[in-house]
């Protein structure tokens, strides 16, 4: 490790977090945080992140343009567990190594989807606008409690949501691309087409990467396949759902509610859907617990110090897919 080494920090999150800087400046003296708050993209975050040799992005675009008018730059490294933003071809071409660790922030995300299976369907956004509006009536709900939930992606945290939800006794049914038979039968799930799960599911909740294999994975169609009854839940990326396909018909009482964490645009500029009482938004908050911002701010610093390149066809590879 070179502790003069020039590092770049642009998440908003990790700059102002006390323990991560502090931390970090115990390994590098010369780091610049993203201190003014601002959201990077383009020029503005070519011109923040020049003359530095290791980076930790965000969310921020990270593409061919970007990295070929960074010639100094040697490693970047990964804050939050999502790829989609990153050219991972274009580091390779450009000789980057890339830090990246999956699944740090699973517990996170797992229990914002409980919370919000739970609230969906007891109703709790529809009353509580209700409250708020000055009208008190009780909304009749369902219990969590024995539903089958259909998990699509079976990850880290789509195995976390199993491990959380056995004191439910759900049935499970999980879809993936990638078979962990082990894992299901020691949890009891079964590993079924993804017709079948959108068929039979109470509750659908999302969890696989956003790549050209499954963006708009939930398109009209698949929607369609749904249960009237039915939940739906995003804290994956919003760019896997068709969601004017689903606004349709959650307003035509086709689909019962949805809650999204994640959006294809962020913030989420359709009105309508926001105001619809069988749905709930929130501001893409999956990892932002205390414990998952260490957790990801850690990995990331680690992750200066990787040094794989991404293979020839821009796969990263991880030895941490199993990890309890």
């Amino acid at each position: 490790m070179n502790r003069a080494a020039r590092v770049a920090v642009c998440s908003r999150s990790f700059s102002k977090n006390p323990t991560l800087r502090a931390e970090l400046l115990e390994r590098y003296e010369l780091v610049t945080f993203n201190d003014e708050g601002r959201s990077l993209s383009g020029d503005a975050l070519v011109e923040f992140l020049k003359g530095h040799q290791k980076v930790i992005t965000a969310l921020e675009r990270i593409d061919d343009d970007v990295v070929s008018r960074l010639p100094d730059l040697k490693v970047l490294s990964k804050y939050g567990v999502g790829l989609d933003s990153v050219d991972v071809q274009a580091l390779r071409r450009h000789n980057i190594r890339l830090g990246w660790q999956g699944g740090v922030n699973r517990r996170s995300v797992s229990e914002l989807v409980l919370a919000l299976a739970i609230m969906m369907l007891r109703n709790v956004p529809a009353a509580n606008r209700e409250v708020l509006a000055g009208t008190w009536r009780q909304h009749t709900g369902g219990l969590l409690s024995g539903r089958t939930v259909g998990i699509i992606g079976c990850g880290h945290v789509g195995r976390d949501v199993v491990r959380l939800l056995k004191p439910f006794g759900c049935q499970i049914l999980v879809h993936d691309i990638r078979r962990y038979d082990a894992f299901y039968a020691t949890h009891g799930i079964e590993a079924v087409s993804l017709d079948a799960l959108l068929a039979d599911a109470d509750v659908v909740t999302l969890h696989v990467p956003l790549d050209a294999s499954t963006r708009g994975m939930l398109g009209a169609r698949a929607l369609a396949s749904m249960k009237p009854s039915a939940i739906l839940i995003n804290t994956a990326r919003g760019q896997l759902v068709d969601e004017m396909a689903m606004k349709t018909r959650l307003l035509s009482g086709q689909l019962a509610a949805a809650a999204f964490d994640v959006f294809a645009e962020e913030p989420p500029q359709d009105l309508e859907l926001l105001a619809a009482p069988n749905f709930l938004a929130t501001p893409h908050i999956g990892g932002s617990a205390a414990e998952a911002i260490l957790a990801m701010g850690r990995a990331a610093i680690d992750g200066l110090d990787f040094n794989a390149v991404p293979g020839a066809d821009g796969v990263v590879t991880t030895d941490h897919e199993e990890v309890e």
